[in-house]
């Protein structure tokens, strides 16, 4: 995916500037779905790290994705992994999504199908 439109109450301009530093900023690079009851939630401390924090709460990630999250991707060139569809971008800004009643549907073939309720992980 990627942002077409986007708003901010403050730093607008800040992240206007960072979803057009270049052609693959405004694009999804990360997508983590994250349950409310997760470990680093739980311990209820704030860390005031991303690679912590974020794993308390579902959040997404505009710019560059990962290689390794595709197989054999750790031994791929990055032209190879672009060409599966990993973006590429020089940065990677994570926004936490997560609430404690986040319902997450997804639709395959127009039959959907929970993903998570109330910030679980569906049935």
């Amino acid at each position: 995916g990627r942002a077409v439109e986007w708003d901010a109450e403050t730093g607008k301009e800040l992240l206007t500037q960072m979803l057009t530093m270049d052609e693959g900023a405004a694009k999804l690079g990360e997508l983590a779905l994250i349950p409310v009851n997760s470990p680093i939630n739980n311990s209820g401390i704030l860390f005031y790290s991303t690679l912590f924090d974020e794993n308390a709460s579902c959040h997404v990630a505009m710019g560059n994705g990962f290689n390794n999250c595709v197989e054999n991707g750790i031994n791929m060139t990055n032209e190879e992994c672009r060409a599966l569809g990993i973006n590429d971008s020089m940065i990677h800004v994570d926004f936490m999504i997560g609430t404690d009643d986040l319902c997450i549907t997804g639709y395959k073939n127009g039959v959907a199908t929970p993903i998570f309720v109330n910030g679980e992980w569906a049935d």
